[in-house]
């Protein structure tokens, strides 16, 4: 009877670890996501930063036939996926959004001011911010085509 005991307290026990390692796990891996405010953070900068974007002379052009209310959908969806929310990031590749639109690098670095503005603007801070952008930053590669 003592074996039997014995061996149902470890067993719970290490179900306790494991569920308190997942949970460890699970909350390191949304960090980025809860320091932006969750979706409706992510949002709400999305949208100055959309505005900011179609204000912008330097890319504006891009943008000027584009549904900036999916346009801003999509990149919330993609935001928050990609900081570790439970969004899943809807629209199509990089590659195939981007290959015909000739953006330069300077392009590419205008749109990184412009989300900078934005984050800036509803008080997301520095260190932050630098984690968004360096999870950003491999999309460089697709988005880049001239």
């Amino acid at each position: 009877m003592n074996a039997i005991l014995s061996r149902i307290s470890k067993i719970a026990i290490s179900l306790f670890l494991l569920s308190s390692l997942s949970a460890h796990a699970q909350s390191g891996n949304d960090t980025l996501y809860q320091s932006l405010g969750g979706k409706t953070g992510i949002s709400t900068f999305v949208n100055s930063f959309v505005a900011i974007v179609l204000e912008d002379a330097r890319i504006n052009k891009a943008f000027k036939e584009t549904d900036t209310e999916r346009l801003a959908s999509l990149l919330t969806e993609q935001f928050c996926e990609l900081s570790g929310g439970p969004c899943k990031y809807s629209g199509r590749s990089m590659e195939d959004v981007h290959k015909d639109m000739q953006v330069t690098n300077a392009h590419f670095n205008a749109l990184a001011e412009d989300l900078q503005i934005a984050m800036e603007k509803h008080e997301v801070p520095p260190s932050v911010q630098n984690k968004l952008i360096a999870k950003l930053a491999p999309m460089q590669r697709p988005i880049v085509t001239k």
